[in-house]
């Protein structure tokens, strides 16, 4: 068989392919039309599944955090209850030492405080909630105080510090 014999032969079995017969036609439009169907239901299904992974997740992730946060309550709870037979030095360290666990779990979960007092205004971190008039220059734009503390992750602000800011007095 030579090369000329081959093409013709491969031509004629695309023409087959292009133009089948009517009944070939329908027959394969009904096959498709399963394929599309079967297709259309196991992407709907995908879908369904995942929304539904993400839900659990999400609810995982939450039902950690709180599991992570119950022992500090316990220690609250404990230092009300001292608060009755005890001194006031001994309830405010023990309820420093329940900000001091809170904290760290805060950390053991990726959040960190912002800093804040001395460092220079970074909106993206610090929200002014007003101005106070400086002399000293080297204070003009940098934080003079923390009203309320803000905390961050590696990658986003969860919530920016209230600042106030230093701002030269005019002449």
């Amino acid at each position: 068989m030579n090369d000329e014999e081959s093409r013709q032969e491969e031509q004629e079995e695309q023409e087959n392919i292009a133009a089948p017969e009517p009944d070939q036609k329908d027959e394969r439009i009904e096959s498709l039309e399963r394929q599309l169907k079967a297709t259309t239901a196991d992407f709907y299904n995908f879908r369904q599944r995942t929304i539904k992974e993400r839900q659990d997740t999400r609810k995982r992730a939450v039902e950690d955090v709180i599991i992570s946060i119950l022992p500090v309550l316990d220690n609250l709870d404990r230092a009300l209850e001292a608060a009755s037979s005890e001194d006031a030095k001994s309830i405010l360290k023990g309820v420093e030492m329940v900000q001091r666990q809170f904290v760290g779990v805060l950390d053991t979960l990726g959040v960190s405080i912002i800093k804040a007092e001395g460092e220079k205004f970074d909106p993206a971190l610090h929200d002014a909630a007003g101005t106070e008039n400086v002399e000293d220059p080297d204070l003009d734009g940098k934080v003079i105080t923390e009203r309320l503390k803000g905390y961050r992750t590696k990658d986003r602000v969860l919530r920016p510090a209230q600042v106030t800011v230093g701002k030269i007095k005019e002449a």
